[in-house]
């Protein structure tokens, strides 16, 4: 099979395809055939060395799959021919960027009905982080408002929607060319951060949602019990003795596999109450160029590998 493989730390070039050994599933996992795989800033960090989950290369990066189940191991959840969707083995290596994946059955969901393989691909780490730390960490409720960093990206497109979803009162903070593409995905107020200071703009709210190391400012627009949800800092111990010592609360993410998580997020997507947008799709072969684009901080919602 194909996977794409670098064979040490660098810019997007040293992404190669390769030949590899397709796998086999052991007890309780599947063995997915590859259609799409989303491209997550993550991946790069890691392709990169700046972020060293993997240790050192030779490895494949990537998490994001969806695709068609091939093959089932002893105790599997799910039979040959089942759509499914998924980010497996985060942050351990997956190098879901190939033609065949085995991931354990639990660590994957049903591919939503509504949606093809390159937007489900696009789903499952982004929406997950969201879904972590709004629902599961802040709890955000109906009435409930929430500040939402980098609100065009991949988290953030998510994040707006799975708020709203949950009736939260939704204030993002994204740039003004992406203004109307925000609201369009539920958001209730917009701050250009290029032209307004968040901190000046808003204060008691009940929530915020930092992908930009903006916690120390953060903090400062949160009403006394309010939660610092943080995926950029989750490591920072000062800052979260900090958060604490003000009264509120520091809820620092770091987000993992969890296939109940994935399925609700799918119904919600099923509803029509959750949508993904995918900015572009590259063909497997073109990976370096896929991170070419992420990395270029431009892109609304995410950027998809077509494998198959």
């Amino acid at each position: 099979m194909r996977a794409v493989v670098q064979k040490s730390f660098g810019g997007p070039e040293v992404l190669q395809v390769a030949e590899a050994d397709k796998p086999a599933p052991l007890g309780g996992e599947v063995l997915v055939r590859v259609h799409a795989a989303g491209v997550n800033p993550v991946d790069l960090a890691v392709r990169a060395g700046v972020l060293p989950l993997l240790g050192e290369p030779p490895f494949g990066v990537g998490w994001d799959i969806s695709g068609v189940v091939e093959a089932v191991g002893p105790g599997a959840r799910f039979r040959p021919g089942d759509e499914v969707f998924g980010m497996p083995f985060f942050p351990r290596a997956a190098t879901a960027y190939a033609d065949y994946v085995a991931v354990p059955s639990r660590q994957v969901a049903r591919k939503p009905a509504s949606l093809d393989h390159v937007a489900a691909a696009s789903v499952p780490l982004a929406a997950l982080t969201a879904w972590q730390g709004l629902v599961d960490a802040a709890a955000l409720g109906e009435g409930q408002r929430v500040l939402i960093h980098r609100a065009a990206g991949g988290v953030g497109h998510f994040a707006i929607q799975i708020a709203k979803a949950h009736g939260a009162h939704v204030i993002a903070l994204t740039s003004a060319a992406n203004a109307d593409f925000v609201r369009e995905l539920g958001a209730d107020e917009v701050i250009d951060y290029r032209t307004t200071d968040f901190t000046e703009a808003v204060s008691g709210l009940d929530a915020v949602l930092d992908s930009n190391s903006e916690g120390e400012r953060s903090l400062s627009v949160l009403r006394p019990g309010g939660t610092l949800v943080s995926i950029m800092e989750h490591w920072n111990t000062e800052l979260a003795a900090r958060v604490e010592a003000e009264g509120r609360r520091f809820a620092g993410i770091s987000v993992e596999p969890d296939y109940a998580s994935l399925e609700a997020i799918a119904a919600l997507i099923d509803k029509g109450l959750v949508r993904p947008h995918v900015s572009e799709t590259v063909p497997l072969e073109e990976a370096a160029r896929a991170h070419e684009l992420v990395g270029s901080g431009r892109t609304r919602g995410k950027v998809v590998l077509t494998v198959a």
